[in-house]
């Protein structure tokens, strides 16, 4: 039995911050958005809202329009900055919240999360007591549904009410599902482009969609096609829980230190800190996020996944450096925190030199096989000497190589 928690407008509500009246209107008033997110030239997420009320929905505008589109469809849309700091840490809190009563959580973006009930009967007893201990973890409003498989506890928890979980059992999922709408598809990456065309061509409901046929749907659509059929009838794969994480960050208010080689200098600091902690235990970093609250309000981030795992602060405070340029305006604070963590900095070393000898004593070897087979002028190699001159010769010289 896998059970679904989907918490709505949960990027808007969280984009509010603590004004309460702000995040009410979210759920339930007047035509709220968050505004345009910041993306790069050309990017398809430039100029394009995110996400929307309930009330500015009835009105035409939808999540991914163009601001100009939505205004001329509501004028009095109201345009929230975009937090998508606030909205990482919020989730990250209700993630937390869901493991505390013993889940292992498969989070499917923020507001919609999946974990498995029949591992928590043994604490807290059948579905219904475990769907209540989450959602008094949760101590927030949340649609809760239950279900033999993934999606069809999706289609469950869209269908509850706020205070009272819908869990269906096995006997009667499969016809159950086939009469909802065809726009659950849309929670997933897979099949959520194939929406347009299914509303073309008239298909509504998800057992109108089963009707069609597997083959039919996956010789017009391909994999999408055969994987949307299988949700349609109530298949499912796994799920795959995410793994226990640590949490560590360090922040920093940057002062007039906002911009340019000041704003480095700071980076410097924050990642000395970091690799300054005991809880890092000599580990290298593979992955870190830098973030920053901006004066202008609202918030950016970046992940940084490093070639290499790294404990060197000179080659990371580079790496991160460079993406300080993708910052759209002046910022007040920065945080650095790590997403994952490397092997060990002294295994990492081991490894290294271990390495460097296995290649110099394999190269020594090939040396002497070469000038055996070919005399001692046979392995030379090329040393830049003048690489200004004009003659080509005197740029480059030729001499022997040593054993």
């Amino acid at each position: 039995m896998v059970a679904c928690v989907y918490l709505p407008r949960f990027e808007l509500t969280a984009a509010a911050g603590d004004d309460a009246g702000i995040a009410r209107r979210a759920l339930a008033g007047g035509p709220l958005a968050v505004a345009p997110v910041v993306g790069t030239e050309g990017s398809a997420a430039a100029g394009r809202l995110g996400e929307v009320s309930g009330s500015a929905e009835a009105r035409g505008v939808s999540r991914g329009m163009g601001l100009g589109e939505a205004l001329a469809r509501c004028p009095e849309l109201v345009l929230l900055p975009g937090d998508p700091v606030r909205v990482a840490e919020a989730w990250e809190a209700a993630l937390e919240d869901l493991e505390s009563v013993g889940a292992f959580v498969e989070p499917s973006g923020p507001g919609l999360a999946y974990f498995e009930l029949d591992g928590l009967r043994g604490l807290h007893g059948g579905a219904e007591q475990t769907i209540a201990a989450a959602r008094r973890a949760l101590g927030r409003p949340a649609r809760i549904g239950a279900a033999p498989t993934r999606f069809c506890s999706l289609a469950a928890a869209m269908a509850a009410r706020s205070r009272r979980a819908l869990v269906l059992e096995q006997a009667d999922a499969p016809r159950w599902l086939a009469g909802r709408p065809v726009t659950l598809l849309g929670f997933r990456e897979q099949t959520a482009g194939l929406l347009p065309v299914l509303g073309r061509l008239g298909i509504h409901t998800l057992g109108e969609l089963a009707r069609l046929g597997r083959a039919a749907l996956t010789d017009r659509f391909g994999a999408a096609g055969c994987l949307a059929h299988e949700l349609a009838l109530g298949e499912d794969g796994p799920l795959c829980p995410r793994p226990a994480q640590e949490h560590l960050e360090e922040s920093m208010g940057v002062g007039d230190a906002n911009s340019g080689g000041a704003l480095s200098r700071v980076l410097g600091v924050l990642v000395s800190r970091l690799l300054a902690r005991p809880e890092r235990r000599g580990r290298t970093l593979r992955s870190v996020r830098l973030s920053a609250q901006l004066l202008s309000g609202g918030s950016w981030h970046e992940q940084v996944v490093f070639r290499q795992a790294l404990c060197d602060p000179e080659r990371i405070g580079l790496a991160l450096s460079l993406r300080l340029g993708g910052l759209p305006a002046p910022a007040g604070s920065l945080t650095l925190a790590v997403e994952r963590f490397g092997p060990g900095a002294g295994e990492q070393g081991t490894l290294l030199d271990q390495g460097r000898a296995l290649r110099a004593v394999r190269m020594s070897e090939a040396v002497a096989q070469v000038r055996a087979l070919a005399g001692p002028d046979a392995a030379l190699r090329a040393v830049c000497v003048d690489p200004d001159s004009r003659v080509p010769e005197r740029r480059v010289v030729l001499a022997p190589v040593g054993e």
